[in-house]
């Protein structure tokens, strides 16, 4: 059942939540010292967490005046915990940020500023504050609405991403049957339904890598597996899709790379490739 909304609030800020525990603590902070002239939520979707992260949460409702936790459990993705939460929105401007990333000064009045003017808005992405040198050199985000991505169209991450309710409804739900890069494939679907993206350059969103080499090959082994999927929901319109014979090469490549395993910054690249190419076949064998 849709909620009904109060005018009087403005802004409606989403996180989805899983075992956030570790990184929520910095975000709600952040939130916390966001100043708006108008009046804005945070509606945590709690997708069944079983970490400190509701009490964390119980713990910021005395700083931020409109913060709300809802059940969002029954699909532990992303993308069903989003839809949730804009069900429950009292704002038709709607922003999203993560649960371990960290939002910057200002970042509530410049997104929900401009949803009054744009119908779709894309933080800027920054990965000084919250990373290791060794990090940003061995990641970047190509995801920032100003280039294309897996060589389709442009698109934006959903850690920053702000759009009207009239984009929702226009375009639907997030898609649930992705467990990763539904954030791309939603912003690809904007485009396609004639919505422009609009960078915010004032906006702007600390962003934390994974730090580890296990949560590295982890989230490099999920994208690989989501590449093949959005693949198939995008190969009618275009999207491009590399031979077996540029696979090949890859897995060449990466036993060449193996003596580059000595540094810090060269396992780091050699568990994200690897990772990637493994998911990348398993996705290719399973869908």
């Amino acid at each position: 059942m849709s909620h009904v909304r109060k005018c009087a609030v403005k802004l409606s800020v989403i996180i989805a939540c899983l075992n956030g525990g570790k990184t929520l603590v910095t975000q709600l902070e952040a939130l916390a010292g966001q100043v708006w002239r108008e009046e804005w939520e945070v509606i945590i979707a709690d997708n069944g967490s079983t970490d400190d992260s509701r009490q964390i949460i119980e713990n910021f409702k005395a700083k931020i005046p409109n913060l709300r936790v809802i059940d969002a459990k029954k699909i532990k993705r992303a993308a069903y915990a989003r839809n949730v939460a804009i069900q429950m929105a009292q704002s038709d401007r709607l922003a999203f940020c993560d649960v371990d990333d960290r939002v910057g000064d200002g970042w509530i009045a410049s997104i929900g500023e401009a949803l009054g003017e744009f119908d779709v808005v894309v933080s800027q992405f920054d990965d000084e504050l919250l990373q290791a040198q060794w990090l940003r050199d061995l990641c970047h985000d190509p995801t920032n609405g100003s280039a294309s991505v897996l060589g389709f169209m442009p698109a934006a991450a959903g850690y920053g991403l702000g759009f009207t309710r009239r984009v929702y409804t226009r375009v639907g739900v997030f898609d649930e049957s992705l467990p990763r890069m539904a954030d791309i494939d939603y912003t690809w679907r904007i485009q396609l339904a004639g919505f422009k993206l609009h960078p915010l350059p004032h906006a702007i969103v600390h962003y934390r890598h994974r730090d580890t080499l296990k949560g590295m090959f982890k989230q490099a082994y999920h994208d690989g597996q989501a590449h093949v999927l959005v693949y198939k929901k995008y190969r009618a319109r275009g999207m491009p899709w590399e031979s077996w014979w540029h696979g090949v090469k890859s897995w060449v490549l990466m036993i060449r790379r193996l003596p580059q395993l000595r540094t810090r910054l060269g396992r780091g690249k050699w568990v994200v490739d690897a990772g990637f190419a493994l998911g990348h076949l398993r996705g290719s064998i399973k869908y």
